[in-house]
């Protein structure tokens, strides 16, 4: 006697597994569709509404008018630097200290401290970040630098330097974490092989470990940037601003901030025009937040596209 939906089925055993399976897979289906078709919809809306302001003056343009007329050139390039910026300290300080963590220190009460204290500090508020910002870097070491620095017009400010910092220290523990899990992830083997080969253990880890984690390393990094490009509390308080003189010519309008200098940048700019400035056209709201969208998904599918490439290149 067989069953509908197994034909090999003989038992009811058999058959009730046949059902178990189907409903897990449909279940789990579910489960995915719910989580895709909220974040589908999202988009959807603030496209549908962003869709009028965009051009390529809306890009190329600096906001003007309060950001009610032009584009959005000064807060995008603003970000871009920002995250560059940021990574540039972020990357190799996280990195280097999870090869540490994962390749010489020894596992004991205080390494394990460690990680739970690099762990907790991934699910810090990010204005606990900024007020941290605002005393170490903003008031604690720009004015160290500054005593150093004779010519008052030559004086750093909080600027494109300072959130950098503040963004940095937020990326480190998820970047910490991802190189730590990547390093594991590669068989002793490989290790104890190149180790029989007399190679040093700096040698193992620069030639044999490091190239076979650099995808999960990369996955790291790129839910890093979403979050760079995203805050809006650790650079208000850091050196970002809403109105700035930025070139409107190339190749000026490449690099028009200064380190040591306020700059623009999106999600700052994104809360200005939503919450403080009345009269504010819809699509420019929505254009300004899809325009974000936009930046965090060009620089996150170039790590993808890198880490794919990594990936592909595995032996095992």
């Amino acid at each position: 006697m067989t069953h509908p939906l197994n034909p090999f089925a003989a038992t009811r055993y058999e058959a009730r597994k046949a059902r178990t399976t189907i409903m897990a897979k449909w279940g789990t289906a579910l489960a995915c569709l719910m989580l895709i078709a909220p974040v589908l919809w999202i988009l959807a809306y603030i496209f549908h509404h962003a869709w009028p302001a965009f051009s390529l003056d809306y890009f190329l343009l600096n906001p003007s008018d309060k950001g009610k007329a032009g584009g959005l050139w000064g807060p995008l390039i603003g970000s871009f630097y920002l995250v560059i910026c940021s990574l540039c300290v972020a990357v190799p300080v996280g990195v280097l200290s999870g090869i540490y963590l994962n390749e010489y220190a020894k596992e004991n009460w205080i390494t394990r401290a460690i990680g739970v204290g690099v762990t907790s500090l991934a699910g810090v508020p990010s204005i606990v970040h900024a007020l941290f910002g605002l005393g170490a870097f903003v008031l604690g070491l720009l004015p160290l630098i500054n005593r150093f620095i004779d010519d008052p017009l030559q004086r750093m400010h909080a600027g494109l330097l300072t959130a950098s910092l503040t963004i940095a220290v937020m990326e480190l523990p998820l970047i910490i974490t991802s190189t730590r899990e990547a390093l594991s992830s590669v068989p002793k083997t490989f290790r104890e092989a190149c180790w029989n080969l007399g190679a040093s253990k700096w040698q193992t880890i620069r030639t044999i470990v490091l190239p076979n984690s650099l995808g999960g390393i990369l996955t790291g990094i790129i839910l890093s940037v979403s979050r760079a490009a995203g805050e809006t509390a650790p650079i208000l308080f850091t050196g970002a601003a809403f109105s700035l003189y930025v070139p409107e010519t190339f190749p000026e309008k490449l690099a028009p901030y200064a380190v040591s200098e306020p700059f623009l940048a999106m999600a700052y700019h994104l809360k200005i025009i939503m919450a403080e400035i009345s009269g504010m056209p819809e699509h420019m709201k929505f254009g300004c937040a899809a325009a974000m969208i936009l930046l965090i998904l060009s620089v996150n599918s170039l790590s993808i596209a890198l880490r794919m490439k990594l990936r592909n290149a595995k032996k095992w």
